[in-house]
């Protein structure tokens, strides 16, 4: 604001919404607007409005601007029910058409009502309309209308949520992976951060209990393959990038986020930190479970814990490119104090990523540096907490987009379960 100058005012206004999960596709064109610009023709856009509870109305949609014509085809696009009408199929909606001017003071052409119910039935005479302005109206006796807007076509859309699917049986498969390279400090000194303290978790342990715990309600059989990479192996020292953490290569699997932990302590004792840092094995291992069930019964869920100086990156990429096409997403969380802009690369946020050319078909990795969780106060049921949520935060996202790439639908929930009626026999 200026001291001593009104500089407008910004008002709010609440509604309850109404629980419509619906969207909607429309797209409409429009025939012999008028002529509003003085060299050449209009440049016409749509502006659609839902009416409030209190008769006012609100800006929902804006179509793009179609340059120099009076008969122009929008593109189409999709709007929640919610935002149209927030679920009152006989609300008012008001589309106004403007001519646009690169000044921002765009020439109003006219405006028409509709309301979703007429809109819903799709391509028909009743859903041709005439643009009116109503000041042109008062003047002129001969006026018939500023052109027409047609409805081409109109198609409903339930959105399904990440719930949907685990209500009606996706199974979530979460599988463990991490790092024991000797970067991470030998675990007998208190500066490793594979450091056993016998009074409080290490970062490695307090990451995997924190996501664990969390992602483990939604794992039904509560049995998570857990891995390590980059360390020698007893008995003959080989180096390995994908081994049991239990010691059983044929069943990696730990009961519970607690067996895991309990694994993790254990090979800590028995194997030897060593290198390199690759993490192509652990992601092409996953991605083979993943492989074999894309029909959407089963997601997969891969956490590495890692403290960041990675050695494949080329082939890493190029794992994450080929997973990015299956039902799986990558969780990475760097622990300690190195740089992670490898990983930030990995993530993919600010740009896909890709390999010899190939680009990942959806964003499949989500990067969180541990050390912007380590509470100062010392609270780490708060920070833990924190770090679990931004650690999931783009899970149900990314299970979506694979789900709606496909075309898979959730299943239907089962009903619920009632227990059966024990009818007491009496012997007479």
């Amino acid at each position: 604001g200026i001291p001593g100058k009104k500089c407008g005012t910004v008002i709010v206004t609440a509604e309850e919404l109404g629980c419509c999960r619906d969207s909607v596709l429309m797209q409409f064109c429009a025939n012999k607007l008028d002529k509003k610009d003085f060299f050449g023709k209009s440049d016409p856009f749509l502006v659609f409005h839902r009416s409030n509870e209190d008769g006012s109305f609100t800006i929902c949609h804006k179509t793009e601007v179609i340059k120099n014509t009076l008969n122009p085809v929008w593109q189409a696009f999709k709007i929640s029910v919610r935002a149209l009408c927030n679920g009152d199929y006989d609300r008012t909606i008001k589309v106004e058409v403007y001519d646009w001017d690169r000044d921002g003071s765009h020439d109003f052409i006219g405006e028409f009502t509709t309301s979703y119910r007429e809109l819903s039935r799709g391509q028909s005479q009743f859903n041709v309309y005439e643009v009116i302005n109503p000041k042109k109206k008062g003047k002129k006796k001969k006026y018939v209308n500023s052109g027409t807007v047609t409805l081409l076509s109109f198609l409903i859309e339930t959105e399904v949520s990440f719930l949907d699917y685990i209500k009606g049986g996706t199974q979530i498969n979460f599988t463990v992976a991490i790092d024991f390279t000797a970067s991470n400090g030998n675990p007998s000194q208190p500066t490793s951060l594979h450091y056993m303290n016998p009074y409080q978790l290490n970062a490695y342990g307090m990451a995997l209990k924190a996501v664990g715990e969390i992602i483990q309600d939604y794992d039904s059989d509560k049995m998570f393959p857990a891995l390590g990479f980059g360390a020698r192996l007893p008995p003959d020292g080989r180096v390995s990038h994908e081994f049991a953490l239990n010691g059983n290569p044929q069943n990696p699997y730990c009961h519970g986020i607690d067996g895991v932990m309990e694994a993790y302590y254990r090979s800590l004792k028995s194997v030897q930190l060593y290198g390199p840092t690759n993490f192509a094995p652990v992601i092409n291992h996953v991605a083979r479970y993943a492989a074999s069930v894309k029909d959407g019964s089963q997601y997969f869920v891969l956490l590495i814990i890692t403290d960041g100086v990675i050695s494949d990156m080329a082939q890493t990429k190029e794992s994450i490119v080929n997973a990015s096409k299956l039902p799986m997403s990558i969780i990475i969380v760097g622990v300690g104090p190195a740089e992670f802009d490898a990983m930030e690369e990995l993530d993919g946020d600010v740009v896909r990523i890709s390999s010899r050319g190939k680009f990942a078909e959806r964003d499949i990795v989500q990067f969180v540096p541990f050390r912007d969780y380590i509470d100062r106060s010392g609270n780490h049921v708060l920070s833990m907490a924190r770090l679990a949520k931004d650690v999931l935060a783009e899970i149900p996202e990314q299970f979506l987009s694979y789900m709606r790439v496909r075309g898979i639908k959730p299943s239907p929930a089962p009903p619920p379960y009632t227990p059966p009626i024990h009818v007491l026999q009496t012997q007479i």
